[in-house]
C-alpha cells in the first residue's frame, strides 16, 4: 500500500493504518550490511539511547534539517521517511510542524524510544527498505549511511530513490572529505563501529547516478581532517520514451 498525499496533521493512527502494507519487500533486496557491522552497529546504539537522548544536537545540525524542512514545506511535500531516527529528536520537529513521518532504525531500543514519543517508527535496515515505489515525498538521512558500506552505497542509493516519488527530496548528511572505510579505533561507542568516509568528489560520483543534486555543502565541523557534507537531492523525473 503506498503513503498517499493528505491533510498535514493527519494522525498515527491513520499512518499506521497505511503501514500495513510493508511487511514484505516489494522488491528483490539485493544490498545488505555484512551481518557482523549490522550486529555491531545494532548493540552500540542500543547502548547509547540514554545518552543520546539527553545530548542535544549542535546548532549547526538544527540549520541543517531546519533548512530541509523550510525546503519541503515550500514545495508542499508532506510525507516523510527518516533513515536512522535514533531517539526521534528530529522527527519529532517534523511531526511538530504537521509533516507525516515514519522512523525506521537499526537500533529497537532507538526505535522504542522514538515510539514513546509517539512517533511511528520501525526496526529496519536501510539496505532493505520495505516499502512499495513512490512512497515518500521526502527522505531524510541525517549522518547514517555513513555506516554502509561503500560497496553496498549504490543499492541503497537506489533504494532510496525507489521509494521516493518522482520528483521527491532527499537530504543526505555524512561526514566525510578523506577516504576512508573500517572500523574507527578512536570510537568512544562499544563496540566500535564501521564507518565509510567519501572525498567530496568521490561521493558526488556516486550520487549523481541515482539524483539531480540540489545543493552540495561542506561545513567544517568535524574531526581528524573530515568535514561534514550536506546534500539535497532530487529523484530524477523518469525520462520519456524517446529522449
Amino acid at each position: 500500500m503506498v503513503l498517499r498525499g493528505r491533510e498535514r496533521g493527519t494522525s498515527e493512527v491513520r499512518l499506521n493504518e497505511e503501514l500495513g502494507g510493508f511487511d514484505t519487500p516489494s522488491a528483490p533486496v539485493r544490498a545488505r550490511m555484512s551481518e557482523d557491522v549490522r550486529r555491531a552497529l545494532r548493540d552500540a546504539y542500543d547502548r547509547q539511547v540514554k545518552d543520546r537522548d539527553a545530548r542535544p544536537p549542535p546548532d549547526w545540525e538544527t540549520l541543517e534539517r531546519d533548512g530541509f524542512l523550510n525546503l519541503l514545506e515550500q514545495e508542499e511535500k508532506h510525507v516523510l521517511l527518516e533513515l536512522g531516527a535514533a531517539t526521534g529528536s528530529d522527527a519529532a520537529v517534523f511531526k511538530a510542524h504537521r509533516f507525516d513521518v515514519l522512523c525506521i532504525d537499526l537500533s529497537p531500543e532507538m526505535v522504542r524510544r522514538c515510539q514513546a514519543k509517539g512517533l511511528v517508527a520501525l526496526v529496519m535496515d536501510v539496505a532493505d527498505l520495505r516499502f512499495p515505489p513512490n512512497s515518500f515525498d521526502a527522505v531524510y538521512a541525517m549522518n547514517c549511511l555513513v555506516h554502509v558500506l561503500k560497496a553496498q552505497l549504490p543499492e541503497v542509493l537506489a533504494g532510496i530513490s525507489r521509494v521516493l516519488k518522482p520528483d521527491g527530496l532527499f537530504y543526505l548528511g555524512l561526514y566525510g572529505g578523506r577516504d576512508f572505510e573500517g572500523i574507527w579505533d578512536g570510537d568512544s561507542y562499544e563496540p566500535k563501529r564501521f564507518f565509510s568516509h567519501y572525498p567530496d568528489e568521490d561521493l558526488r560520483g556516486v550520487v549523481v547516478k541515482f539524483f539531480d543534486v540540489h545543493s552540495f555543502r561542506r561545513i567544517p565541523h568535524g574531526w581528524n581532517g573530515l568535514h561534514f557534507q550536506s546534500l539535497v537531492l532530487r529523484r530524477r523525473r523518469p525520462a520519456a520514451r524517446g529522449d
